[in-house]
């Protein structure tokens, strides 16, 4: 009795699974009941599921997952996008975003992230106080963008050499011009000052450039322009005070920089980021 008891059991098991199998196969059980977004902040809900090529309804085991994460990468806001099947049957989208790093100028303001993507103009919705990369023009960025897109890596990394060195609690930049023959130009602080830093030797400089800061404030001035270019005398600092005549410091090997004349301060590159000429980001 037991071994057909036992026989029965199996068969009718093995009927429900076929027929499960059947079902499941031909999708008429297995439905997609929602499309899950994680991850995403700047882009919404809403634009990822617009964009995922995946509906409610839509068969289970036919979703096309690499289809789905092409389609969500299309998003500006998206560098990586992940789609999985769940269980109860869901498509869960996992969404990395990108990190702002920087505004640049191409006859526009656009986003760049770390990596030195442009991939967004800038909004007003955005809410972002980045620094300004300029130097660079629309037709620069469509007929040499390798060449643009190297020189966007060098003032990131500018930015990152500056906050190592603790520059930003002193003055934060607020716009890095770049120019082939003039080299780097820095405008920081809520003044706008002018920081010229001219080619090669940027550790040292934005060291100086540190000593030249910190004496500033505790004599309580502000600079206008300060010259860390001087190729003939690298080891020498241009100071113009702010609401004076031509100022300066001499910046030794290692001592404090104290006030001194120097001459011949001329007029650099870039756009003056002070009050009287605001960000266009603000």
């Amino acid at each position: 009795m037991l071994a057909v008891l036992w026989g029965v059991g199996a068969t009718a098991v093995g009927v429900g699974v076929v027929a499960s199998w059947r079902h499941f196969t031909k999708g008429e059980s297995i439905r997609v009941g929602a499309v899950r977004v994680t991850g995403a902040v700047r882009a919404t809900e809403g634009e990822i599921q617009a964009l995922s090529t995946v509906r409610p309804g839509d068969d289970f085991l036919a979703v096309d997952v690499e289809a789905v994460e092409r389609a969500v990468a299309r998003h500006p806001w998206v560098a990586r996008a992940q789609a999985r099947r769940t269980v109860p049957p869901a498509i869960e989208i996992t969404v990395t975003e990108r990190e702002p790093r920087a505004l640049v100028d191409l006859g526009g303001t656009y986003l760049v992230d770390r990596n030195a993507q442009v991939f967004k103009r800038a909004g007003a919705g955005d809410g972002l106080d980045l620094p300004l990369v300029t130097g660079f023009g629309r037709d620069d960025f469509t007929q040499r963008r390798t060449s643009v897109e190297t020189g966007i890596r060098g003032a990131l990394a500018i930015l990152d050499e500056y906050a190592r060195e603790g520059l930003v609690p002193l003055a934060a930049i607020q716009e890095i011009h770049l120019d082939d023959d003039w080299g780097v130009t820095l405008y920081v602080g809520d003044e706008g000052t002018q920081v010229r830093l001219g080619q090669g030797d940027l550790p040292q400089k934005l060291g100086r450039l540190h000593r030249v800061l910190e004496a500033l404030r505790a004599e309580g001035r502000t600079a206008e322009v300060i010259h860390l270019d001087d190729r003939s005398h690298p080891d020498r600092v241009g100071v113009r005070l702010s609401g004076s005549s031509v100022g300066g410091v001499q910046d030794g090997a290692g001592g404090t920089p104290a006030p001194a004349r120097v001459d011949g301060v001329r007029e650099g590159p870039g756009r003056r980021r002070g009050r009287d000429a605001p960000l266009a980001r603000r």
